[in-house]
């Protein structure tokens, strides 16, 4: 059997699967803090017919080789997170992270996820939690006679209760970056669990030691461009259109063969 029928079907598997992390891109251009994917490829294994640098007959050494490729592989799907644009929203438990770091979250198992979402809401017991209802950690209270609440650069979070003009501190929000924000496992719900890839968290108040500050009143939109998602589109489907004439070429050439006559 030809080797381009295989080559050319690990191409086009592969772009199938570029495709994909495309249309996902694409499908969260609105979701606050959504990270773009992008798809890294390498060639497989080498089928060596001849060494380079052997002798030949008369002696002498072989300058070249001979080596046929088997096609390509993907190597991995990596998280870009640069910063997204910002909209500013007003809402008071809206928050951005200018710079590195991620917000830390409790989830429902007691164990740790961390977001770059930060369009928090007040629950029922007076809170600061997400969107699902995971408490933000550390957890931040109100009190019913909060009229006022503000957030600093720096996470500091103070209320101005009702009958009182004094603003009263009442915690921090902490933020929390990896080694390597890349190797970080995406668990839906614009959440991220810590690997043995991403390495071990590491906690930090906003603005100092190389952590972002905080902005209120804001929120991070996806770093996703359309304009680069469909010019990737665009490479992969005509990818996907040359190994798909590969296979028809090399399928045209076996059909030539098998009606050969004496």
């Amino acid at each position: 059997m030809m080797r381009a029928l295989w080559s050319a079907a690990t191409g086009m598997s592969s772009k199938q699967l570029a495709m994909d992390v495309i249309a996902n891109n694409l499908s969260n251009v609105n979701t606050t803090g959504f990270k773009k994917s992008r798809v890294d490829f390498q060639d497989l294994m080498y089928q060596t017919l001849r060494l380079a640098g052997g002798t030949s007959a008369r002696g002498s050494n072989v300058p070249t080789g001979i080596q046929v490729g088997l096609g390509n592989r993907t190597s991995a799907i990596t998280k870009t997170f640069s910063q997204g644009d910002f909209v500013q929203t007003d809402n008071p438990t809206d928050l951005v992270i200018e710079g590195e770091g991620f917000f830390r979250v409790i989830l429902p198992d007691g164990t740790y996820a961390y977001t770059r979402d930060g369009s928090f809401k007040i629950d029922s017991e007076s809170r600061l939690v997400t969107s699902d209802g995971y408490l933000v950690d550390p957890e931040i209270n109100f009190d019913s006679d909060v009229i006022n609440i503000s957030i600093g650069t720096d996470g500091t979070v103070s209320v101005v209760r009702a009958g009182s003009d004094e603003p009263e501190v009442i915690g921090e929000i902490v933020l929390v970056k990896f080694m390597s924000p890349a190797g970080l496992m995406s668990v839906g719900r614009n959440l991220y669990k810590a690997t043995v890839g991403s390495g071990e968290p590491v906690e930090g108040t906003p603005g100092m030691d190389g952590f972002g500050t905080i902005a209120q009143g804001f929120l991070e939109m996806s770093n996703v461009k359309v304009v680069d998602e469909m010019v990737n589109m665009i490479i992969a489907q005509r990818a996907y259109e040359v190994n798909s004439k590969a296979i028809q070429t090399a399928d045209d050439m076996l059909g030539t063969a098998n009606n050969l006559k004496r």
